[in-house]
């Protein structure tokens, strides 16, 4: 029966595990960085069509209660 933890003697078999967690740990940041950059382009774009919005009113404000 094989021990519930199991420490191997040799070392390197700790590099396949140690290798595809850092491989997904460096996943897990690159798809944070995308979503990051996403929304800040998100926002940028919505800011620009609340500009336009704004524009069309000739108001410093966004009537909402006229839809």
């Amino acid at each position: 029966m094989m021990p519930f933890l199991y420490f191997p003697e040799n070392k390197w078999e700790y590099l396949p595990a140690g290798l595809t967690c850092l491989l997904f740990i460096i996943g897990a940041f690159l798809t944070w960085r995308i979503f990051v950059k996403a929304s800040q382009r998100e926002a940028k774009r919505l800011e620009h069509v609340e500009k336009q919005i704004q524009e069309l009113n000739g108001t410093g404000h966004v009537d909402l209660s006229a839809r």
